[in-house]
């Protein structure tokens, strides 16, 4: 479990299965290269992960690539510790990531009639350098940063493309 914050701060925690977590799922754990027995001998209590989300992550809107699959863990998670299981809520980061472009045109001043086809631009250029990085390293802290720095590419290209459509404007007005 990782998290990274707006304002870079990040955390990760392994943690250790809860003695009710009788499933596992060796293709996952090939995966992403955790074994059982190191979450067991490594791991922290769920009650204490779920406690430190809760402290860390209350107020923040939560963003994941797959949010009804993290969702479900994220869940079981605060419900074994005996929290209630919409605590924390995850959203999907296409939806931040559009959402992101929007406000960057709006505040900019772009015309909206322009916004679908300018995010359309900003958004398959982001997603292409992203893709160029690799596939995700399936670690929660590696693919958290991952997922910051997809974001952060999206504000920064949206700012780009708004000031070079404004640009564009005014010298042909």
């Amino acid at each position: 479990m990782a998290w990274v914050l707006s304002n870079d701060e990040e955390e990760s925690h392994l943690i250790r299965p809860d003695p009710t977590w009788t499933d596992w799922d060796l293709k996952a754990e090939t995966i992403h290269g955790i074994s059982r027995d190191r979450l067991h001998a490594e791991g922290a209590p769920v009650a204490d992960v779920a406690a430190r989300m809760l402290s860390a992550l209350a107020g923040y809107t939560l963003y994941a690539t797959a949010p009804s699959w993290d969702g479900k863990w994220l869940s079981r998670l605060l419900r074994t510790a005996g929290l209630p299981r919409h605590a924390l809520r995850l959203q999907d980061t296409e939806a931040v990531h559009r959402h992101t472009v929007h406000e960057v045109l709006r505040g900019m001043g772009v015309p909206a009639d322009l916004h679908d086809g300018l995010m359309t631009k900003v958004l398959s250029q982001a997603q292409r350098k992203d893709d160029e990085l690799g596939p995700a390293e399936h670690r929660a802290l590696a693919d958290a940063r991952r997922e910051q720095r997809l974001w952060l590419d999206i504000r920064r290209r949206s700012q780009e493309v708004a000031a070079q459509e404004l640009s564009q404007s005014s010298s042909q007005g």
